[in-house]
């Protein structure tokens, strides 16, 4: 039996197609056979073949680090132990 193809079309921002091109060249690939490697190992992983992980956003990146920071360094916050104690903390004139 033939081996038969089909065509696949898909569009990507021309920066990235360039840079690809460029890499897979380097490597002595062209496009046609990067994707057919891509798609394979795919196959054999039965998943995609590489890590993907949801990054926060920066400005939950920024709390999570402040975060960090305050529980490694408790003594230089002020703590309660009621909210009457809170209020009355930020009722005060110091």
């Amino acid at each position: 039996m033939a081996n038969m193809t089909t065509a696949i079309n898909v569009n990507v921002p021309t920066d990235v197609k360039e840079e690809a091109t460029s890499l897979f060249n380097s490597l002595g690939l062209n496009m046609t056979t990067a994707i057919n490697m891509f798609l394979k190992k795919a196959i054999y992983e039965r998943g995609i073949p590489f890590e993907i992980k949801q990054q926060p956003s920066k400005e939950l990146a920024e709390a999570l680090k402040e975060l960090d920071y305050m529980e490694r360094h408790p003594e230089e916050y002020k703590s309660f132990h009621s909210v009457k104690e809170l209020m009355e903390d930020l009722n005060s004139d110091d």
